[in-house]
């Protein structure tokens, strides 16, 4: 089956017309896990050189429910069809009070995404619905492109995609190759910008979904340096309820990205 990064070494890597002997296995990379006591794995491909490292490869090639980075294909879909019209479109508050106070409120296509708020991605599924949804997902081949009901099918462990496949979604839609408006894509990789400095851009879309008893943390995106990006992808699971998954998430990013030497403006 065709998939967006086709289980590893093959997607991504025929993608930048790179072989598979250009994939090396990062052990250096595990302390960042086995400080938090986590199973994960992290994906970095550096677009220019065409080197592919990874961590867990076995895991790479897993699939888990997307959680909150499907906001990304949601967003593509959303302004595709016409459903959104730009980033600035106000999407309302349904008057239900969530658990994070800042989603209770009417947003904006762009704050919504910031904020990740689930109420109003759930609005623009049902928006779109399922049979535009469900096209969407064949034509792409989103990870299994199972849809349950239409506003939960991306938190209850129907839908579930690849780390491996993420990173092909993510290269794609950063170089607008894929079968969107380029409009449309340039709009969410406007979206997914966190940080711009004199040295690098940052840009990545985060996850947190619950599956049975295990709490499943994503950042997926890419960091450009010198107009040179290198993608990557963090997956991992804990079944520690306590564990602060949005920080966890922020510092092995970082502490990897800068074992690797980013961040210096130098690659």
């Amino acid at each position: 089956m065709k998939t967006f990064g086709l289980m590893l070494l093959t997607a991504t890597i025929w993608l930048s017309a790179c072989s598979p002997n250009n994939v090396k296995e990062a052990k250096s990379w595990e302390k960042h896990f086995t400080k938090h006591k986590l199973e994960g794995c992290f994906m970095l491909f550096d677009n220019g050189q065409g080197t592919f490292r990874v961590y867990n490869i076995d895991r790479a090639k897993q699939r888990f429910l997307p959680a909150s980075t499907f906001k990304i294909f949601n967003s593509l879909v959303g302004l595709q069809t016409g459903i959104l019209s730009d980033t600035n479109m106000v999407i309302r508050w349904d008057s239900v009070p969530r658990s994070n106070p800042e989603w209770n409120q009417d947003l904006t296509l762009s704050k919504a995404f910031r904020l990740s708020s689930v109420s109003h991605f759930q609005e623009i599924a049902r928006r779109i619905g399922r049979d535009t949804m469900q096209r969407w997902l064949d034509s792409l081949q989103y990870g299994n492109r199972k849809i349950s009901r239409i506003d939960t099918f991306w938190l209850d462990n129907s839908l579930q995609i690849s780390p491996d496949e993420q990173l092909g979604l993510a290269k794609q839609l950063y170089f607008n190759q894929l079968p969107f408006q380029r409009r449309v894509q340039e709009l969410v990789t406007g979206m997914m910008l966190q940080e711009q400095t004199p040295k690098y851009k940052l840009a990545f879309k985060t996850g947190l979904g619950i599956s049975g008893q295990k709490r499943i943390g994503w950042m997926v995106g890419w960091i450009e340096e010198n107009l040179h990006p290198s993608f990557f992808v963090l997956n991992f699971e804990t079944e520690d309820p306590n564990l602060d998954i949005p920080a966890v998430r922020q510092e092995i990013m970082r502490g990897i990205l800068a074992e690797e030497g980013f961040f210096k403006g130098e690659r």
